[in-house]
Formats: C-alpha cells, structure tokens, sequence
C-alpha cells in the first residue's frame, strides 16, 4: 500500500488537532502518514496529540514555518502539505500585528516556495471567512473581492493571494478552504464559545459586547474538518472552498443557547458598551462546496453546543489553566473577546 505523507502545519491547534485526530483515528483513512509541525506560541497544545504518539503513522515537529531550512528538510520528505499555522488572537497595530504578517505571510510564501522545490503534489490552504469583511445582507462567494479590516484577516487575505499566485504562476496545486467561525471540544478559551462557557461553569457572568448584535455563521468542529478533508481528496486545484456551518446567528442569540446548556439564565449576563471596530456580520454561499465535493454540514447548533458544554463540564482540568492563562493576557491590554 502506498502511503500519502501529509504535513500539517498548526496541527496543534484547535481545527488542525481536530484534523489529524481524524485523519488519524478509527474512520480516517488507512493510506496516510502525519507529521505535525507546530511552533506552540500561543493557542498550540501538542497534550492534545498525546494519544498519537509513539505510531508509526505520526510526528511531531516543534518549529517555525518561517524556518527555512526546516520547512525544506520537512518537504523533502512529504507529499502534501496542509497549512493551518496562524497567528489567530491579533487584532493591534504594533509588534503584535507584526507577528501576523511574519507568520501568516512570510510564512506561506516560504512553505509554497519550498514546495515547489521539492514537488508535493499537493498544497491545501486553510484560510477564514474573515478574509471577505462584513457583509450586510447575502453571502460572498469564492469569487468575491477580499476586503479584510482587522489586521489578522489582512495577512490572512495576503496570504491566500500568495498562495493562489503560485499555483496560477508556477502550477502549484493549491486549494483553498475559508471556514466560517468554528466551535467545539478542545478550543482554547479566548474565543467567544469555550470562554462563555468556562465562565458559566465557574458560575461567573459572562459580557457582551455592543448588545451581542455581530452575526456570525456557527460551525462545528467535526464539520469544518470533515469539509477540509473533502478539499484535500476531491478538491480542484486553484479552487477556493468556502465552508459554512449553515447556522447563522447573533451572539446575543448563541449566548441564549449557552445559557440554556450550562443551566443559567441572563442574570449572569453583564452588557458593555462596544468602542472597537470590527465587522457586524460575516457570511458566507457554501453552493460550491455543496454541488462539487458533496458537502453539508450535519451537526446541528443547539446539539453541537449541548455536545461542547458536556465536554467542558467534564474536562475542567484541561480549561482551568488555560482560561487563568487567557484572562492574564487580556491583562496585558489584548483586544476584546474574538467570535
């Protein structure tokens, strides 16, 4: 049997750990080999890959896709890659914002050269909604002009562009998968969901921001991953993917359904005035992943969050230092709780 060695950069993370625990676990398929590289500056957890270890189907890597000679002794050995690695928690100008070019851009510009070099045959891009802006009524398309307005989803957006560029300038085959905003198990608790909800548990009130009146499309972890995994196999090359949830609401609404799960009502909710600018509302036409790679998302909200508060409630231990560690660095002047 022949063996198709993939690459996953950011692999500790919350969508890529969810990715190569799939790719990896009793459904996934049986033809392929991980190794996961992962510099573990922020949100990367390799705990979360332990049950991994020591199979002939699996590595870890700590590094930096910006390490050039690295990615080259990595490529060399592999036959795809699929990049996950980001900067995810940056919305400042400054050195922060800094941090999101370097790894978001420089980054990709270094792993699509270094596969050129050395001729994976092929190189599935992870990219975000949030690249396309807000959107006040519809849903963009693939085709639609990026227009990012926070810092993250401007490198982000570069990098998608890089990414395109060399598959229509030098053939790389490059697919691109821009999710909408995911929650479940195993996230950690900056993000709006995971956070609400450890809170909740500690039995601590929860704020919202602006009245909760973002709109954001929910989707469950298991389907973005099961989505990017119909990309990698059956994708088109030069092909952009969006994937929604196909549950678009408020985050004053997802806050009601939270309560609901964790067994609280809204007098543990606090509301503050919102300064910061950011978009209102991100959306985005699932058609094409629909009609070509046969997608639909099958998790429904309320189960999914259901799902996600029981996997809270009984991991206390894995969310506890994570959520002291979150709450430290918004202590340090980081922006306010991302969707």
């Amino acid at each position: 049997m022949t063996v198709t060695r993939i690459l996953v950069t950011g692999g500790a993370g919350f969508v890529g750990s969810h990715y190569v625990r799939a790719l990896l676990g009793p459904g996934g398929p049986s033809d392929v080999a991980v190794t996961v590289l992962d510099a573990l500056t922020h949100a990367g957890d390799p705990a979360d890959l332990d049950d991994l270890r020591g199979t002939d189907h699996f590595a870890f890597v700590r590094g930096d896709i910006c390490d050039l000679d690295l990615v080259d002794e990595l490529l060399t050995a592999h036959d795809q890659v699929v990049h996950f690695a980001a900067e995810t928690h940056v919305d400042r100008p400054g050195r922060e914002a800094e941090a999101c070019v370097r790894t978001d851009v420089l980054g990709t510009q270094t792993l699509v050269d270094a596969a050129l070099r050395h001729a994976p045959k092929r190189f599935v891009h992870i990219s975000s909604d949030e690249v396309y802006g807000s959107i006040r009524a519809g849903s963009w398309s693939e085709t639609a002009p990026l227009r990012p307005n926070s810092p993250r989803a401007a490198a982000k957006a570069a990098s998608d562009l890089i990414a395109l560029a060399w598959h229509r300038t030098h053939g790389l085959d490059v697919r691109v998968a821009r999710g909408s905003t995911t929650y479940g198990p195993r996230q950690f608790p900056e993000r709006l969901v995971p956070r609400f909800i450890c809170l909740l548990l500690e039995g601590r009130p929860v704020l919202l921001h602006g009245g909760g009146q973002d709109v954001r499309d929910w989707l469950h972890v298991d389907d973005h991953v099961r989505a990017i995994e119909l990309v990698r196999t059956l994708g088109r090359p030069g092909e952009v993917y969006n994937i929604g949830g196909g549950h678009e609401r408020s985050v004053r609404d997802l806050t009601a359904l939270l309560l609901n799960a964790c067994g609280a009502d809204w007098r543990r909710v606090g509301f503050v005035a919102d300064h910061t600018v950011h978009d209102r509302r991100y959306s985005v036409d699932c058609t094409k992943i629909h009609d070509e790679l046969g997608f639909d998302p099958r998790k429904d909200l309320s189960t999914g969050l259901a799902e996600t508060v029981e996997w809270y409630r009984t991991h206390r231990s894995w969310w506890e230092p994570l959520l002291r560690r979150a709450e430290r660095g918004e202590g340090r002047g980081r922006v306010r709780l991302r969707s």
